[in-house]
């Protein structure tokens, strides 16, 4: 005798009673909440209205779908005016009549076969709704400058970035990657803002690393803001930079080990031991560099600043163009050249290049790994000479001599890996 289990499996999404099914389910997960908050409509009323929804589109009436989401409308209008003379529930069943037109909104997507939609809907609606203590507390608790910043953050990556170009122009540009690139930088930013408001200085070292699995060169843009806006922040930067160099490495070497290894070509573990030491020195000198033991207070003056973003994303599209300039220059002169001017950019892109082409069968082990290293050493010093238009001098020597160091190291790591 089947299960439920296998009856549901067997049971395929586009008929109409699972349709339904499904529309009320959502309807009376929305209703949950204004339920448990005692709200006037609740489970029964939330999973009717889902239930109209759906049904209302199966019919496939227009008139029957506008006069049903009227409906909803009107007793959603009642509601709030309802609210708004009863002083205990002042304001409260505005957000019930939405939820309402919601709940309607879902059950007509699930019937029409937006499954995913209406799923999607319904569970970010539910948790505005739960969140809402929490919600409000985070906006009463914005200032001014983290709302602004908030604002020209969704302008970047929301309305900018779509309408950008998403094809190739002169000099090998993308504009997108340029783009991703500030958006990148203002995230990093804001995140690392918000770990800083928390932990201090020593959230500037933890947003080093983990915005350097994502984007080292980005971190960059970060830290000359943050040390930009407080100077005695200066020793954490350097550390960030040099966390964010391991991240990098760390991010190298798992793609150099991971795509070697389901191909029939031996693993790249060649590239282990100078990687290894980039790893670990950065995460020594970084434990240096900074005097963890005394507290800094660094008072931020904003998540990100909008000027410093573009003005990174400018040089970023410098480094793009000279390096393509560079490279139409060289040729093909060879795989090493390539890697060179690449990891100016995106180690991540020369390293999986790389591994590649290694797979396919065009280069060698040897050359495979030496240009992964590459990749990685022009990434340690494209950051470093970033850091040179930083206002405080003592904050870039500090990060070239560190980067010498971290160089010089993996050299040496990969002398001894071929002997």
């Amino acid at each position: 005798m089947p299960s439920i289990v296998d009856f549901l499996t067997k049971v395929p999404l586009d008929s109409n009673v699972v349709r339904i099914a499904l529309a009320g389910a959502l309807g009376l997960f929305l209703g949950l909440e204004r339920e448990w908050s005692h709200k006037p409509a609740g489970i029964r009323t939330f999973t009717l209205i889902s239930l109209l929804g759906a049904v209302f589109t199966l019919l496939d009436r227009d008139v029957l779908l506008m006069l049903g989401g009227l409906l909803v409308i009107v007793q959603g209008v009642l509601l709030a005016v309802q609210g708004l003379t009863d002083d205990e529930e002042e304001g409260l069943s505005l957000t019930t009549s939405v939820s309402m037109l919601v709940s309607f909104g879902v059950g007509a997507l699930v019937m029409e076969g937006f499954i995913l939609v209406g799923v999607t809907v319904a569970v970010l609606s539910s948790l505005l709704l739960v969140l809402k203590r929490e919600l409000h507390s985070f906006a009463w608790g914005m200032s001014r400058e983290e709302l602004r910043s908030a604002v020209e953050f969704a302008i970047l990556a929301f309305v900018i970035y779509p309408l950008l170009p998403d094809e190739e122009l002169a000099f090998g540009v993308e504009p997108r990657v340029v783009w991703l690139m500030v958006v990148t930088v203002a995230a990093i930013g804001i995140v690392n803002y918000a770990v800083v408001e928390s932990y201090g200085g020593r959230g500037i070292a933890v947003t080093g690393f983990f915005g350097g699995l994502a984007s080292s060169t980005a971190v960059v843009g970060t830290m000359l803001d943050h040390v930009r806006q407080r100077p005695e922040a200066a020793s954490y930067g350097v550390a960030a930079i040099l966390l964010a160099d391991a991240a990098m490495a760390v991010r190298n070497l798992g793609i150099a080990l991971a795509f070697s290894l389901g191909s029939d070509k031996p693993i790249l573990y060649g590239a282990v031991l100078p990687l290894g030491a980039v790893i670990l020195g950065s995460v020594a000198i970084a434990a240096y560099a900074a005097d963890w033991s005394e507290h800094v207070d660094i008072d931020l003056e904003s998540p990100f600043s909008l000027r410093n973003a573009l003005g990174f994303g400018a040089i970023f599209l410098l480094v793009i163009a000279g390096g393509a300039v560079a490279q139409q220059q060289f040729g093909s002169a060879g795989f090493y050249v390539t890697a060179l001017l690449s990891g100016l950019v995106s180690s991540a892109g020369a390293t999986s290049s790389a591994v590649l082409l290694y797979r396919a069968g065009t280069i060698g082990h040897g050359t495979a790994v030496f240009g992964i290293l590459l990749a990685t050493a022009s990434s340690i010093t494209v950051k470093a000479a970033l850091t040179l238009s930083a206002p405080n001098r003592r904050f870039s020597y500090r990060v070239a001599a560190w980067s010498g160091v971290l160089l010089a190291g993996s050299a040496v790591a990969a002398a001894l890996a071929t002997v």
